[in-house]
């Protein structure tokens, strides 16, 4: 299947380069990784644009996951105006107050502990899930935190990606 057979990858690769930078920040915050995929277009398919997103958040050194994770909210606290923070933590939405509560709590211990807020992939995890995620990994390493943060970011941009391309269909559509 070739790019322009999808309408959304299509007009990616064919977005002017400051443009289709931009997309990629909004996927990711991390300059490093958006430079890398916007010099490696036109893809032929979503997959090929995936698994180069993927190559290039293993590549990424520790200040550049530093700064990829700068653009995420902390769980439990998304961007106020953002649609895609409150739909990725969405989990968080319905918890009781006591959970908030505790969330805030070891959300600050993490950040104490490693420097950076704690990173997840929310989307589909009940606030229960995050908050015994975060509490198995405030125990970890920073070696250990940083190439797990790596894994999650991955899963993150996936789904960002993926829904660019819907996006960039559906403006094309639309």
């Amino acid at each position: 299947m070739t790019s322009s057979s999808i309408p959304g990858l299509a007009r990616f690769n064919a977005l002017e380069s400051g443009a289709a930078l931009a997309a990629l920040h909004e996927a990711c915050a991390s300059s490093a990784w958006g430079s890398k995929l916007l010099a490696q277009r036109p893809y032929a398919t979503v997959e090929a644009l995936l698994a180069a997103g993927d190559a290039a958040m293993a590549e990424l050194s520790a200040e550049d996951l530093a700064e990829a994770m700068a653009g995420h909210p902390p769980i439990g606290r998304p961007k106020p105006g953002d649609p895609t923070s409150a739909r990725e933590q969405r989990g968080m939405a319905g918890a009781s107050e006591e959970l908030k509560a505790e969330m805030l709590e070891l959300n600050l211990g993490y950040q104490d502990k490693f420097g950076h807020v704690f990173l997840i992939c929310a989307t589909g995890r009940t606030g229960e899930q995050m908050r015994d995620a975060l509490r198995e990994r405030i125990g970890n390493t920073p070696e250990e935190e940083r190439e797990i943060v790596r894994v999650e970011l991955g899963k993150i941009n996936r789904i960002r990606l993926t829904r660019l391309m819907e996006d960039l269909m559906e403006e094309q559509s639309a």
